[in-house]
């Protein structure tokens, strides 16, 4: 378990193996006691990387790290923010280049959160 409030709420897991797969749910830029992780809250490239980073954090009991990444969704808030977060998106996995998809949502449960992320990773030997 991560720690995310989330978790017990929905009685889910952050991240979970699946045979040659590790799949991270649904990740927003949110530390323990629904506080934002980042300093600057309207800032979707900040959130961007926020959540990203938590998100290949839960591989790390998997032995997995950013380069193991092999599938990316981000959902966003607003339109207007796909730059900002494809900005943040690049800079972590320029060098992987994960399959990815960009959906704009309704909004999300806390309206302070602009964008969440998802996550799949691949622990095989090789990317293919």
């Amino acid at each position: 378990m991560s720690g995310s409030t989330w978790e017990d709420t929905l009685g889910s897991a952050r991240a979970v193996a699946a045979g040659d797969r590790v799949l991270v749910s649904g990740t927003a830029p949110l530390a323990d006691g629904g506080r934002m992780s980042v300093s600057a809250t309207d800032d979707p490239y900040e959130q961007t990387r926020a959540a990203f980073g938590d998100a290949v954090e839960a591989l790390r009991p998997y032995g997995l790290g950013l380069e193991a990444v092999v599938r990316t969704r981000m959902y966003l808030s607003h339109v207007r923010d796909v730059e900002e977060v494809a900005r943040a998106h690049r800079e972590l996995f320029e060098a992987v280049r994960p399959v990815s998809t960009v959906l704009v949502t309704a909004g999300f449960v806390d309206p302070r959160v602009l964008v969440t992320v998802e996550l799949e990773a691949y622990r095989g030997d090789e990317r293919g």
